[in-house]
């Protein structure tokens, strides 16, 4: 798939993920496989400027980070393009506005889905950025725009904005199959996100919205005619899931669910990521959330998330998930014994 003038190996994207699309979990996917692109938590515009801590670690990236996507959002009187340049700088090869965020905080003053409500001067903020970006980037960086279907039922903007948002220049929507009255309840309309495929020319929209399993990715694209998928909340306990969705794109058939054993490998993978390249108490506590999310698929497993939530070390939270790595002769069945052997150890 092509966004602008860059070429993305598959058609799959990690959306960005407030609170959990950090330089670690975003080289996790990327070396399990079939990642597209990336893309960075949203991020201020003013705090990109401003030098602000978080800023800076939501945007850090390297050279396992390739392509990255880094995602802005304010509104017309914030310094938006400015802040495009900034990102360019520092490693962006895709500039993405959000238009989507429904979280008060954001939404209410801030832009994401506010700027869902005036779109005539949306479109104006657009061309100002796009302007920037092409002088700032030479022509080589492609903006995009994430949307919802529109801020509620009586205003399902997005079919109409979309194809304004093209003509402004944006190389790529993609659209969360709810409205920002909605937020994260019920369910995404596919079919929706279908009219705004039927409304643009030429370029890609991508959906996104309730894809959490393979299966997921193929009917979303079937449904809609989307160019590809964008998976969030989907890949925070499977981020193997974009490569067995990017199997069965290819052979017709979904990729095999990793074993128990690839399971622990992937959380250490994550504990090793953490410790490389995230704040020492910002990485522990990022750990200690996730485990959870990532225990949900491994089966009993209590003591071994317990540790790991509980545990101050990354060494200790290492120990804690070695401790359940099954040796090759054993069968799953051994697996309910040791997590008796360890509740009474």
């Amino acid at each position: 798939m092509k966004i602008g003038s860059l070429t993305i190996d598959t058609p799959l994207l990690l959306a960005p993920i407030a609170g959990h699309c950090d330089l670690p979990f975003r080289i996790l996917c990327r070396e399990i496989g079939g990642v597209g692109i990336a893309y960075t938590d949203l991020v201020n515009c003013r705090s990109i400027l401003a030098g602000a801590p978080k800023a800076r670690y939501i945007t850090a990236t390297n050279e396992l980070d390739e392509p990255l996507g880094m995602q802005l959002y304010g509104n017309a009187s914030d310094p938006l393009p400015e802040a495009a340049a900034w990102a360019i700088d520092h490693g962006a090869r895709v500039i993405d506005i959000n238009m989507g965020c429904p979280v008060d905080k954001v939404a209410k003053k801030n832009g994401g889905s506010l700027l869902l409500r005036d779109c005539c001067s949306t479109v104006r903020l657009v061309e100002r950025i796009i302007d920037t970006v092409r002088r700032h980037g030479s022509g080589k960086i492609p903006v995009t725009a994430k949307i919802r279907l529109g801020w509620d039922d009586d205003h399902l903007v997005g079919p109409r904005l979309s194809r304004d948002l093209e003509e402004a220049g944006i190389a790529a929507v993609t659209v969360h199959g709810r409205t920002t009255a909605q937020k994260f309840t019920g369910c995404a309309d596919w079919e929706a996100i279908g009219e705004v495929v039927a409304a643009v020319r030429s370029i890609p929209i991508i959906g996104n919205g309730d894809v959490t399993e393979p299966e997921h990715v193929t009917r979303l694209m079937e449904v809609s005619g989307c160019a590809g998928v964008m998976i969030g909340r989907g890949a925070l306990r499977t981020p193997w899931l974009f490569r067995q969705a990017w199997e069965l794109l290819q052979t017709g058939v979904a990729g095999p669910e990793p074993s128990f054993n690839e399971k622990c490998r992937i959380i250490l993978r994550h504990i090793d990521l953490l410790e490389a390249h995230a704040p020492r108490q910002l990485g522990i506590r990022a750990m200690q959330c996730r485990i959870s999310r990532y225990g949900k698929t491994m089966g009993h497993v209590k003591p071994m998330k317990e540790r790991v939530r509980t545990a101050d070390d990354y060494d200790v939270m290492r120990d804690a998930v070695r401790a359940w790595i099954l040796p090759h002769r054993e069968t799953i069945s051994t697996l309910h014994e040791r997590e008796n052997h360890l509740q009474t150890a």
